[in-house]
């Protein structure tokens, strides 16, 4: 096992060597973005298996839900790390046109992103959990009769995650009626990230479960040195993920450009594709793994910190570069992306309520995602002729996914009934004096 974990280690370190050498010799300059593109991407893939180990290593000794907690922190880092851009530059040039364009830039960076998170991610990974070979020694697929019936069934647990993100969502379609991201966005969805990790920092450390591989070699190290291990592979992998995307993502960006895709639509979809990656590349380690659960687990809380932290901060980074406090800016169309980002969330919420993901639920999120974008890209570049603005595109999404969320909530009240039920609970023990009951617990 030894020799197996630290060919696997190094293998995955000499990945991201490249790269050091690129970044630290400033070689990126003199290189064809093609190249760039090549090696910062293989950086990331490197670092994302590194940040994977970390975490499941991690499980051992913290709350799995912290854990993953972290992992979905760094691996979307890159995105906070693009956005936080875009928004310091609606500071540094407010007032200004090209200060217009760069908040505008900021939120439809962050909606793509989430949008992406779930369209692509959560739909994606179901698909992959219950088709991909061998699936059926993974105990979270649960195969039933009919057309496209099989489901993924999600760890109870993950409900609390669900509750958070379900508020998260209803104030999100409050932010375009203030005019711009403002100080009470900040202090409400900081705020209830800060509380969420309150609450999983007070559970058990869950009981072992058994690994393979690299985090089974690494979990059997004393404490001291399994927790300066930790520490390393979350530290260098972060650091790789954060100084390679935004490379990978630009270059991802001018090769889209070169063949003719508008700037703004690459900014939208494909850059926040290519920050996502981490994530979603060790989510498909997860499930490959038959950790179904640890993968879709990842991939909420993923879209929780985006959707509270990403969200709260940009306002900070726009006050801090106009050197004043004020409310990130945003036009119509941004709000239009607020409320479809919003009444997706709300859609895909109202799918996990029973703790499970059918593949026509998946299939579904999937198809309403990928329409909406071809068609405002159609609609963009005038190959499609609607009756219709591309702003107005987007409220006619909102609504299907609005109404859809509804009808799923209305026929899943018990279920939706008893999820904020546990939460509740779950709060309560957490912030009692003297709670000693796991997560999860009634």
């Amino acid at each position: 096992m030894r020799r197996q974990a630290l060919g696997a280690i190094g293998g995955a370190g000499a990945l991201t060597l490249p790269w050091i050498v690129t970044y630290l010799t400033g070689m990126a300059h003199g290189l064809s973005t093609g190249t760039v593109v090549l090696v910062s991407g293989l950086s990331v893939l490197g670092a994302s298996f590194l940040l994977a180990w970390g975490a499941e290593t991690a499980e051992k000794d913290v709350p799995r839900a912290f854990a993953i907690a972290v992992l979905a922190v760094l691996a979307v880092a890159p995105e906070y790390a693009v956005d936080a851009l875009y928004a310091w530059n609606a500071g540094v040039f407010a007032g200004t046109e090209r200060g217009v364009e760069a908040g505008n830039l900021a939120v439809a960076n962050m909606t793509g992103a989430n949008r992406i998170l779930i369209g692509i991610g959560w739909a994606g990974i179901a698909l992959f959990t219950v088709f991909r070979s061998g699936s059926d020694s993974d105990s979270a697929v649960v195969n039933r009769d009919g057309f496209l019936a099989d489901a993924v069934s999600l760890d109870r647990d993950i409900g609390l995650e669900i509750v958070f993100l379900f508020l998260a969502t209803l104030w999100a379609f409050l932010v375009p009626f203030n005019g711009g991201i403002d100080i009470l966005d900040m202090a409400f969805l900081v705020g209830l990230y800060v509380a969420y990790i309150a609450v999983v920092l007070k559970g058990d450390v869950d009981a072992d479960e058994a690994h393979v591989g690299v985090p089974a070699y690494l979990q059997q190290f004393p404490k001291p040195q399994r927790a300066i291990t930790v520490l390393t592979l979350f530290g260098y992998s972060g650091l790789m993920i954060f100084t390679a995307v935004e490379p990978f993502a630009h270059g991802l960006e001018q090769l889209g450009q070169n063949v003719g895709i508008p700037s703004f639509f690459m900014i939208q979809w494909i850059a926040p594709l290519a920050s996502e990656s981490p994530e979603l590349i060790v989510v498909v380690y997860l499930v490959n793994k038959a950790r179904s659960t640890a993968g879709f687990n990842a991939l909420i809380s993923s879209k929780l910190n985006q959707w509270t932290l990403l969200i709260g901060t940009l306002v900070v980074v726009y006050s801090i570069a106009l050197g004043q406090y004020g409310a990130l800016p945003f036009d119509q169309k941004q709000s239009g992306e607020i409320w479809l980002t919003a009444a997706q969330s709300f859609f895909a919420i109202s799918l996990l309520v029973n703790f499970e993901i059918s593949v026509r639920e998946a299939i579904v999120l999937l198809v309403l995602f990928l329409t909406q974008v071809l068609s405002e890209f159609l609609l963009i570049r005038g190959i499609l002729e609607l009756p219709i603005s591309d702003y107005q595109l987007l409220l006619v999404f909102t609504g299907i996914y609005l109404v859809l969320g509804l009808a799923l909530f209305v026929a899943r009240r018990k279920a939706l009934g008893s999820i904020l039920h546990q939460s509740a609970g779950t709060v309560t023990d957490a912030f009692s004096s003297g709670a000693d009951q796991p997560r999860g617990a009634d």
